[in-house]
């Protein structure tokens, strides 16, 4: 009530303060509302954790044999309610993606942005043949390459070679950057080397703006920094920009069938598309990947797109609304953590900045490229090294904005975050404790689930190739889970990413944490057999370990079979890798 005095008094000693309280007082709803949803998402997510501990910490068990040889208990119960509720949403975001949107707005204006660095001649002259097949009128392209030296210009050549004339392309060479000017200082000085480096960013942006195709060579300075040159010189000249890696051939459909999903709604800021693997018969590494990336995109991206919160947007294609884009392009590119400027993920960090002002971001599967993978395990495991640094501290930096989405944003976060430590503690917990038969269920367990997951790819995509996914499972449990570990443990620090692809550097930091684990599994199974030894089994046990043995080595059998006549006698034929309708570029 004195409030409500207090507000009478002003509005009559002053004409322009009745407004400014009426507006006060709308504004007061809002906060309140933001308030509470703060608080029911905390709420909601310690809920969700505490659920997960529970179940896991208790060990209840629904049902069990006489000697708990066998059991399904509460935990088990909650992960498989997760793989069924994300299987079912992502079938029905397919379901929704197979009614198509009618192709409007062609008019709007689209700028392909492709980030270069000691590209592979080859991939790089087949990335641009394909944008040269977009079929999407007036589409701008600016490519950026890290690096201004002379081994560096083959890549502005090739460029030039593709994109044709001097009417409609153009280049430059840039002595710096927008945030260096080539003196080596690391950054922009004073006085006449200030001016020259202002007039020839005005240069850069001129360039970029006025010509359909533009080739920009600047100093050294990784991906960030050349995503920014793309971003800043175009400004606001563009609708939408698109994402592309110079490793990437693009369907001519991709663009325009990204564009239809932000046209739908105008609240939302981003979407990606389906990447699949270019080189995926090079080794059984990246065949490995490419069944890999096809669950990656479309089950778990797929279902986090019928929420409108996928939360990692692939740098290979992808496509963002440019007027949201500008407004976080300068805290995006000045990104710190732990007081150190951030150096690798790139693309998620600028998919998080689009969820972090309330816009929904999207995947569809039918805008499609393919894209290169590593093909030598330790450069595929210092790339999976690198992926996870950035998703632990993008996690942290994604859940100031869970209130702001759909609780399933939280809810995923926090399984997906949390899951590799409790299958830590379950795998050490397990061999350790002393019996033979838990190692051998828990190693039958994995690839049982690993083939439930494998068994429904088949179904969603057609294709009975996915039936290797269940392969993978293995390669996680003995390379990516200690390699998400070490990731955490190493998070602040730089580098230790893979290399440029024209001269490929062996980096031998990944094995460290694959060799750590590799110990300690083999210390487990070393005390399990000597506990063995001192308690012979029972004849339960025994029959249980014959039954399971013959098939765990069933199993292994037929996947190798089938992976030897269906898959390796493909490796190393490159001309049979191409097998989508884009693949001629």
């Amino acid at each position: 009530m004195l409030w409500k005095l207090d507000v009478v008094k002003m509005n009559l000693s002053s004409p322009t303060l009745p407004l400014k309280c009426s507006i006060h007082v709308l504004q007061m709803p809002s906060r309140c509302r933001n308030a509470l949803s703060i608080v029911v998402t905390t709420l909601f997510a310690a809920v969700v954790l505490f659920t997960i501990l529970l179940a896991y910490v208790t060990g209840y068990q629904f049902i069990h044999t006489e000697q708990h040889h066998l059991s399904f208990g509460l935990y088990g119960a909650f992960l498989s309610l997760h793989l069924f509720l994300q299987s079912l949403f992502a079938f029905l975001e397919h379901k929704q993606m197979r009614s198509p949107a009618q192709t409007q707005h062609l008019h709007r204006s689209v700028a392909l942005c492709i980030a270069a660095y000691q590209e592979d001649p080859d991939y790089l002259r087949k990335c641009l043949r394909s944008v040269r097949r977009i079929s999407f009128p007036g589409l701008k392209v600016v490519l950026v390459v890290d690096g201004n030296r002379p081994e560096d210009r083959y890549m502005m050549d090739i460029f030039q070679e593709v994109m044709g004339g001097a009417d409609q392309a153009s280049n430059m060479v840039w002595k710096g950057n927008y945030h260096s000017n080539g003196s080596g200082g690391g950054g922009v000085r004073g006085g006449e080397g200030s001016t020259v480096h202002m007039e020839e960013a005005v240069r850069v942006a001129r360039l970029v703006r006025r010509y359909r195709y533009s080739c920009i060579m600047q100093e050294w300075g990784g991906k960030r920094e050349v995503m920014y040159t793309a971003f800043k010189a175009l400004g606001d000249s563009v609708d939408y920009v698109q994402v592309c890696d110079s490793d990437t051939v693009l369907d001519p459909a991709c663009t325009i069938e990204m564009l239809k999903i932000l046209e739908e709604d105008p609240m939302v800021g981003g979407v990606g598309g389906d990447v699949q693997i270019l080189n995926k018969y090079d080794s059984w590494i990246s065949f490995l990947s490419s069944v890999r990336y096809w669950m990656a995109f479309n089950i778990e991206r797929a279902c986090q797109s019928y929420f409108g919160c996928v939360q990692c947007i692939s740098g290979p294609l992808g496509m963002y609304r440019n007027s949201l884009l500008q407004r976080f392009l300068e805290p995006w590119y000045h990104q710190t953590f732990l007081g150190s400027k951030c150096s690798f993920g790139d693309d998620r960090h600028l998919t998080n900045r689009v969820l972090s002002f309330g816009y929904k971001t999207k995947f569809t599967a039918r805008s499609k490229c393919q894209t290169e993978t590593p093909t030598q395990y330790l450069r595929w495991l210092n790339q999976q090294t690198r992926w996870n640094k950035s998703y632990f501290r993008e996690w942290l930096y994604n859940a100031l904005w869970f209130h702001k989405h759909s609780l399933w944003m939280t809810y995923e976060s926090v399984v997906t975050g949390f899951f590799p430590f409790f299958l830590v503690a379950t795998v050490i917990h397990l061999f350790y404790r002393g019996r033979l038969w838990n190692i051998l269920l828990f190693l039958l367990t994995v690839q049982l689930v690993g083939m439930v997951k494998a068994t429904y790819a088949c179904f969603l995509r057609g294709s009975l190739v996915m039936i290797f996914m269940s392969l993978y499972s293995l390669l996680y449990m003995t390379s990516l889970l200690p390699a998400k570990i070490f990731a955490l443990l190493t998070i602040n620090k730089a580098g230790w990413g893979t290399s440029g692809r024209r001269k490929i550097v062996l980096n031998l930091i990944g094995a460290v944490p694959v060799t750590v684990w590799a110990m300690v599994l083999l210390g487990g199974v070393a005390y399990t057999l000597y506990c063995e030894t001192q308690d012979p089994f029972s004849e339960t046990e025994k029959a249980l370990l014959i039954a399971g043995t013959i098939l765990y080595a069933f199993y292994w059998i037929i996947l190798l079979v089938l992976y030897l006549a269906i898959v390796a006698k493909r490796c190393n034929k490159r001309e049979e890798q191409y097998h989508l309708p884009y693949a001629e570029a």
